[in-house]
């Protein structure tokens, strides 16, 4: 089971690798929104901001957080970091349920050239 520590590296490397992404993915990736990111088997959540093709992290939470963020991720730690070193493909994990993504409409399109 990954631990905190390591969930908070893997956010932390997805926002380095939004950060150097170009065309499509850039643009997504400039949205201004605020995200939450849960771990169900770690009862956590990051809670931040995507925000100049950064994710930033503002604060880690113990259960589900208490305002909805415009962007909501959900998995296991495991998944999270497996995600980001590019050994789980999120098309599939979303669609078996292991990852789920909440958003309005026109943030999952835009989401869907990031991920």
């Amino acid at each position: 089971m990954a631990t905190i520590e390591e969930c908070r590296a893997a956010l932390e490397k997805l926002s380095d690798n939004m950060r150097s992404a170009e065309g499509d993915v850039a643009t997504a990736a400039s949205m201004d929104r605020s995200v939450s990111c849960r771990i169900t088997d770690l009862d956590v959540t990051f809670v931040g901001r995507m925000t100049g093709g950064r994710i930033v992290v503002r604060d880690t939470v113990q259960g589900p957080p208490k305002e909805k963020a415009q962007i909501r991720l959900t998995m296991a730690g495991d998944d999270l970091v497996a995600l980001v070193n590019g050994e789980l493909n999120f098309a599939k994990a979303w669609g078996s349920g292991r990852v789920k993504l909440e958003a309005g409409l026109r943030d999952l399109l835009q989401l869907r050239k990031l991920l």
